[in-house]
């Protein structure tokens, strides 16, 4: 895998304590999945690692869940973490790969360009005996983040309408296919059941195994058969924002570079007085 995306366990242990370093613990969970993040982060975690809540993280001035923040609100946030732009950054969630990819986007978009995901996640980590911290954790020291936000890595509703009737991107959704299909119903009550109309069904769970990406090889064969090449220009989406971030780091550990991320998602497009939707 790309140096640059990922950092296996072995190396980040030897990083605990580095002031130029900072651990970050971005665990966040569906109400299904039965767990919680910051609870979890509050009992066990990586020595010196702070916590990123992408809910609080977020634009607070919208109804839609944890929204991209402003530039602004971004790097106060991220300077009261204690987090430099120019540190390596490393990301983590438990299972692996699920929340950690939106706080690797993230911090991506808003220009830290040192930004690594640990592999396997928190839950292997304990598994394999690396150290770990608990009881309550000390206050960070502020430290200075400044945003360089890159308006290019995201696409809104209305990059979404153009591209419906132009096919000038392919679409691809990171959720269940069945919730894809519009044969099963969306965990947030109230949207509508379906898709964006010409997207393409690409399930984030595919492109996993055993809570890291797959290879390469087979990262291009599932994006391939989807209709992605490297020369497609490509909008990655999913229920509110999270898994289409999965898809964004899968994209770039190929090494594709043209393609965004709709921040609104299905929470947006699906809303009952939203855009056309398509089933099946």
């Amino acid at each position: 895998m790309n140096v640059e995306n990922f950092i296996k366990p072995e190396q980040a242990v030897e990083l605990i304590g580095r002031p130029d370093v900072s651990f970050v613990d971005a665990s966040w969970y569906l109400p299904a999945q039965g767990r919680d993040g910051f609870a979890e982060f509050k009992s066990a975690r990586i020595p010196g690692a702070v916590y990123f809540d992408i809910d609080q993280i977020a634009d607070t001035e919208t109804d839609l869940p944890h929204m991209l923040p402003t530039p602004g609100q971004f790097a106060r946030e991220a300077s009261t973490l204690g987090i430099s732009h120019e540190d390596l950054i490393v990301i983590y969630d438990g299972p692996g790969l699920f929340s950690a990819a939106r706080a690797w986007w993230m911090f991506k978009v808003m220009g830290a360009e040192d930004v690594r995901i640990l592999e396997g996640g928190f839950d292997r980590w304990k598994e394999a005996g690396y150290p770990i911290e608990t009881g309550n954790p000390n206050p960070p020291q502020v430290r200075i983040f400044e945003a360089r936000f890159d308006p290019e890595k995201v696409a809104a509703r209305s990059d979404l309408e153009k591209i419906v009737e132009s096919k000038d991107a392919i679409v691809i959704d990171a959720r269940p296919e069945a919730r894809f299909k519009g044969s099963a119903a969306e965990p947030r009550p109230g949207l509508r059941s379906g898709h964006i109309p010409g997207s393409r069904s690409v399930p984030f769970d595919q492109l996993l195994c055993d809570g890291k990406l797959k290879n390469s090889r087979e990262l291009e064969k599932i994006f391939s058969e989807a209709g992605v090449e490297k020369d497609t220009a490509v909008i990655t989406s999913c229920g509110s924002g999270v898994t289409a971030a999965v898809l964004s780091l899968a994209l770039a550990e190929i090494e594709h570079e043209n393609n965004k991320l709709y921040d609104g998602s299905w929470a947006e497009w699906g809303k009952p007085d939203g855009p056309p939707v398509e089933t099946e």
